[in-house]
């Protein structure tokens, strides 16, 4: 038996919030009007074919806590930066506008998880720490598939020299140059080289950069601004 796994992104088209939030932004705490974060919750939802109480959001923290969610929550998983389920149609949502979104997913055994993997949450083990989740509750490693999504490049991600080393130190592969030839993380290509060494080898990587693409939300390029969702559940 295999089950369905569905992976949904999202752009800053479509939705109600009005600039610089323009307009779909699915973060609640951004400082948009919490009536147009509630209708585009509820639009996203309703597109993806589920009641928006089967829509499962995280108060991230760029923390290394990662929750094990059965059923609804009747509100936000406070302090946490990973949700795994196994519950079929219980979509599992990250909100970002830079850091990587990491959607995880093991078909065979129908567990997935849903990742938010910014500069310090990566170094902490964040994604290491939901896979290791993930296997607790049934997964296995060479069944899992990853999705890497939108975004900052490593051309655009510029941090000091100190800090690239420091990042590169906990999560190899990190570390690059920027397209002005500086100090830069490529957060994906750390997050990727980590999976790999898990023995995770599906693993695919949205191309797009946040900070170059207008589709898209960056508080890197524009803040205060909206944030973007992504998405993973089983069928």
């Amino acid at each position: 038996m295999s089950f369905r796994v569905r992976r949904v992104i999202t752009t800053r088209a479509g939705g109600v919030s009005a600039p610089p939030f323009d307009t779909f932004n699915l973060g609640d705490h951004v400082g948009d009007d919490p009536a147009a974060v509630a209708a585009n919750r509820a639009r996203l939802a309703a597109t993806i074919g589920l009641p928006p109480s089967r829509v499962v959001w995280m108060n991230q923290v760029h923390g290394a806590h990662v929750a094990v969610i059965d059923a609804p929550p009747d509100r936000a998983v406070d302090d946490t930066d990973a949700v795994v389920t196994r519950t079929p149609r219980l979509a599992l949502a990250v909100v970002s506008a830079d850091c990587v979104p990491v959607l995880l997913a093991d078909a065979r055994a129908g567990v997935v998880a849903a990742v938010h993997a910014g500069r310090v949450g990566a170094a902490r083990g964040i994604v290491a720490r939901a896979l290791e989740v993930m296997l607790a509750v049934g997964a296995h490693p060479g069944d899992i598939s990853a999705l890497l999504g939108p975004a900052v490049s490593g051309r655009n991600y510029e941090v000091p020299a100190a800090m690239a080393d420091e990042v590169e130190a906990a999560l190899p592969g990190s570390r690059t140059t920027t397209s002005a030839g500086t100090p830069g993380l490529d957060l994906r290509a750390g997050i990727a080289c980590q999976l790999r060494d898990l023995g995770v080898t599906a693993i695919d990587i949205d191309p797009r950069c946040t900070v170059e693409d207008p589709a898209l939300f960056s508080h890197r390029r524009e803040a205060p601004t909206g944030r973007l969702a992504s998405v993973v559940w089983i069928e």
